[in-house]
């Protein structure tokens, strides 16, 4: 029979083995008094909505060092902001970061809310935030709840019901461990053990200070867990991209996508609507401007959250005089790496331009 598991084994096994994270304030620092900065604990948790540590450590340290208060990013330039980001993903959250930024610089005194419910109020911030910042830079116990943890409570408790459906009984479980101190440790050492010891496959449970409380281990679950509702197939949608080059200097035909929805208000190369019965012999009727295009072999290809993409790339070169279309502008050579490019908008400057 499984004795219960508690919160104190899983701190001690964070204050030995705690990820060094530059967002994070270390157990160590805590015990001597150091207290998290609300403003860096909100910035690396939109960071990390949907995205991995890796990818987010560089932006977070440039985001940081470009805006290194709440009131800082509050008065930057949009357009500032949506460069810094590019590449991230999920775009909405940039501009969701701004406009939190300005409502907590300008309307609440630079202050972040303390309590789930005031952090939800705010652009960009859902349950799953606002118990991360409640929990982590302020204290308060709640109950916080990402991919790694719902892998380590529904493999503690085996709980075989498959996500999302399972997401309710596992909130609760995360909800009756986490302590009323130190609960943002806590958050983040179930978030630890997820990515260090409880993996999603070959999970270390040797080495994990729950193993003999962890009820799908000794049934030979765990790596089965958490078990998840079959994934509806992602459509493919296609479309073209149009690569208009400057003879004299290599500068290329840029746009902005429009301000709401998919990429909303980043950088773009002129291209055709996205559908997945797109006539792709109808692309040069949407070229942005006339020229002797010609199409480049092969396809370049993007997968987003609910479709893959596949883009068909022409190229044309266009005269020195040539003037851009209205909303178009010319992006010189030595600014194309500034742009405020997603990443599938890199991908086809970078198959328009090879070998130009």
């Amino acid at each position: 029979m499984n004795s219960l598991p508690t919160s104190d084994a899983l701190l001690d096994w964070y204050d030995r083995h705690a990820r060094t994270l530059p967002w994070r304030t270390s157990p160590e620092d805590r015990r001597l008094g150091v207290v998290p900065d609300p403003y860096s604990v909100w910035l690396s948790e939109i960071m990390l909505q949907q995205t991995t540590v890796a990818a987010v450590k560089d932006y977070y340290v440039k985001f940081l060092a470009l805006w290194p208060r709440v009131e800082d990013l509050a008065a930057a330039d949009t357009e500032d902001v949506m460069k810094a980001w590019a590449g991230l993903g999920y775009y909405s959250r940039a501009r969701n970061l701004k406009k939190c930024a300005e409502q907590v610089a300008f309307e609440l005194g630079g202050r972040f809310p303390e309590t789930e419910e005031g952090l939800q109020s705010l652009p960009g911030i859902g349950p799953y935030t606002a118990a991360a910042i409640s929990a982590i830079a302020f204290n308060h116990h709640a109950a916080v709840v990402d991919g790694n943890v719902e892998r380590v409570l529904s493999r503690l408790h085996e709980i075989t019901t498959p996500l999302p459906d399972a997401k309710p009984a596992i909130r609760e479980a995360m909800d009756a461990l986490t302590p009323n101190d130190r609960p943002g440790d806590f958050a983040q050492a179930v978030m630890d053990l997820g990515a260090t010891i409880c993996t999603p496959k070959r999970p270390a449970c040797a080495l994990c200070p729950w193993m003999t409380e962890c009820k799908s281990q000794s049934s030979g679950l765990a790596e089965t867990l958490p078990r998840k509702a079959p994934k509806k197939a992602k459509p493919t949608r296609k479309g073209a991209a149009f690569i208009a080059i400057r003879d004299h200097d290599d500068a290329v035909l840029l746009g902005r996508r429009p301000p709401k929805g998919l990429l909303g208000g980043m950088t773009e190369v002129p291209g055709t609507f996205w559908a997945d019965d797109f006539d792709l012999s109808t692309a040069l009727s949407h070229a942005p401007v006339q020229g002797n295009w010609r199409k480049r072999s092969g396809i370049v290809k993007h997968t987003f959250t609910h479709f893959h993409l596949e883009l068909d790339i022409y190229v044309c070169r266009l005269a020195p005089e040539s003037s851009p279309p209205q909303e178009l502008w010319w992006s010189e050579k030595e600014q194309q790496t500034d742009e405020a490019l997603p990443t599938v908008m890199r991908k086809a400057l970078e198959a328009g331009l090879s070998g130009t």
